[in-house]
């Protein structure tokens, strides 16, 4: 059978920029600090990719020093942030699911107690099922792309379709997280792609309007800016190593 994302391999760049992630992340987990006190430095990832990814979203990124996180959107990114590992063997055989729980923790103080059915559920809308349909066939093995290239597929696929209509980039940026962890990419989640989005927030847009055209130039640019945005988290995982191992 045809590999419905083996086309992109073949676009200008992409192959190159592939490699280029894979060097620089396996870099990230040769680090000295990496090979024993990673559960400390994926941590520190974790929670800084929950900020960055809630401010993208209008969310208040800033923890309190005390006393609970009363932002609805960085709450919900920090639940969310908490659950990757526990929904990580979800995500690779019930993707659906683990996008239902994904958006349920991140929407859980955007809706009222009178709308909470919302919760984990894709709007209506015509499309939406079908190709939330298709993208878990991709995620579950009907494609052997490289790690860097599914993910930003699926990253793209989640802000394109907005399928809750609510928290859905916090959920987009989440499951390209456990995507790199899942496919073997960045499998500690120790980088923080989160924070090269939110440097750029207008190239970000642009090329995720790029890619929802679904032309192959458009494609082409939304994959290399989120393997370049891997390359630049991989860059703040080392200095997370760094200040950890100081």
């Amino acid at each position: 059978m045809t590999d419905p994302l083996g086309p992109l391999l073949d676009l200008p760049g992409i192959a190159e920029a592939v490699q280029s992630v894979r060097e620089t992340v396996d870099a990230v987990h040769r680090h000295p600090t990496n090979r024993r006190g990673w559960p400390t430095t994926a941590a520190e990832a974790s929670v800084r990719a929950a900020r960055s990814s809630a401010y993208m979203d209008g969310g208040d990124p800033e923890i309190p020093a005390e006393g609970d996180v009363t932002d609805p959107v960085l709450a919900g990114a920090l639940r969310v942030a908490e659950a990757i590992g526990p929904l990580l063997p979800v995500w690779q055989r019930a993707p659906l699911q683990a996008l239902a729980r994904l958006h349920l923790l991140a929407a859980a103080d955007l809706v009222d107690a009178s709308d909470d059915d919302r919760l984990g559920r894709p709007r209506p809308a015509r499309g939406v099922s079908g190709r939330l349909d298709l993208l878990a066939n991709l995620v579950t093995g009907a494609t052997a792309a490289p790690g860097p290239v599914l993910a930003a597929v699926v990253h793209g696929e989640l802000l394109t379709l907005a399928p809750f209509g609510l928290a859905d980039g916090v959920v987009a940026r989440a499951a390209a997280r456990l995507t790199m962890i899942a496919t073997g990419l960045d499998p500690k989640g120790l980088t923080v792609p989160e924070v090269a989005y939110l440097r750029r927030p207008e190239r970000y847009r642009t090329a995720a309007t790029a890619f929802a055209s679904g032309q192959p130039d458009g494609v082409r640019e939304w994959v290399l800016l989120c393997c370049e945005a891997v390359e630049i988290g991989a860059k703040e995982a080392t200095s997370i190593a760094e200040s950890v191992g100081a």
